[in-house]
């Protein structure tokens, strides 16, 4: 299923976006910031066309697929893809393999978004929302660069064997070495495009598990290997992801950027996440790129579909916003994307909030 606001081809001042509501909130939230943001882009002589299509279990309900294929044409062809959110308890009773959730990892792998961007800024007036002291968390500016398309999330052999009551399951975590390669150039690439746009020392973390699990023994290897040969004014150092979740919570301003695997990028961002108190202010990004093509990008609250208040008018847009503005960044509208993110943060100072 989908519907879009124009059939047309894309003028020159066009940026034409796969436009993914999908489920609960999401069509409120990023409905929300595509009308912020369109108004600034015309002002910018850019015509915002929103192409929508279905994924996750509105696609489920509507035809039997989580990422149908009209959806995986139509991302594949846009210029970035705004995702707003996916599941919800109305799909607990679907099998795995076809779950809402799994609409999302094929989308990635569709694209091949092998790197997930999570920024977390935490501004000074902003501060005392944290869980954490003000004084500990204020001045927190970090971005967490997860991979995404390997590890235990995709490694086989996996499954489960055996009858009740005598059933094992298992997973595997595994890593080939240019997938490494390529989320760690992220990585440093990153810190380097960051210190230059602020002045600030550039370096990387990099989180494992080297004292236990041989595929973090070659992530740490590799990683090592990528900042010697081709990013040397990068600082690097490395953290056992147990000693990182206790640092993020102790130190969180001290960070840059921060790379690892599946697994640990999906726990660690969601402690980061709550830094800022609260998952509804933050974005994220999934990138990547193929040879000397970048692939088309996947830009996302990191919130979930929170059913239980959608079609309220009361779910926070701010992340959709901030999301935007990260798509805006990533197809050549910096200065757009800076002026949404000046209005968000323009709204916090006023004590601007939804319920």
């Amino acid at each position: 299923m989908s519907t879009s606001e124009t059939t047309s081809a894309p003028a020159p001042g066009t940026l034409r976006i796969a436009w993914l509501p999908g489920d609960g909130i999401g069509r409120e939230v990023t409905a929300a910031a595509l009308g912020a943001a369109r108004p600034l882009l015309a002002d910018a002589g850019v015509d915002l066309v929103a192409d929508e299509h279905a994924i996750g279990g509105a696609a489920l309900d509507a035809c039997g697929d989580a990422f149908p294929d009209a959806t995986r044409v139509a991302v594949a062809g846009a210029d970035a893809v705004f995702l707003g959110a996916v599941g919800g308890p109305a799909w607990d009773a679907v099998a795995p393999e076809r779950r809402p959730e799994r609409g999302l990892l094929r989308l990635r792998e569709a694209l091949g978004g092998f790197a997930n961007l999570r920024p977390v800024a935490v501004e000074a007036a902003f501060a005392h929302h944290s869980p954490l002291r003000s004084e500990v968390v204020a001045g927190t500016d970090l971005v967490i660069v997860r991979e995404l398309l390997g590890g235990i999330h995709f490694g086989t052999p996996r499954g489960t064997d055996g009858v009740a009551p005598e059933r094992d399951a298992y997973d595997t975590m595994r890593y080939r070495e240019p997938e490494i390669v390529r989320i760690a150039r992220v990585a440093f690439a990153l810190a380097e495009r960051r210190a230059a746009a602020d002045g600030r020392a550039p370096r990387v973390t990099s989180v494992d598990k080297a004292n236990v699990l041989a595929s973090s023994r070659l992530w740490r290897e590799v990683v090592a290997g990528v900042g010697a040969a081709e990013f040397p004014g990068v600082a690097l150092d490395h953290l056992y992801v147990d000693n990182a979740a206790m640092q993020l919570a102790r130190r969180p301003a001290s960070f840059d950027v921060v790379v690892t695997g599946n697994l640990f990028g999906d726990i660690l961002s969601d402690l980061a996440a709550a830094l800022a108190g609260s998952l509804r202010m933050l974005p994220s990004a999934t990138v990547g790129a193929d040879g000397d093509r970048v692939v088309v990008g996947i830009f996302e609250p990191v919130h979930g579909s929170a059913p239980e208040i959608a079609g309220q008018g009361i779910a926070n847009p701010a992340a959709a916003i901030l999301s935007l503005a990260l798509l805006l960044d990533h197809t050549g509208h910096g200065a757009t994307g800076d002026a949404l993110r000046g209005g968000v943060r323009a709204a916090l100072a006023t004590g601007t909030a939804t319920p």
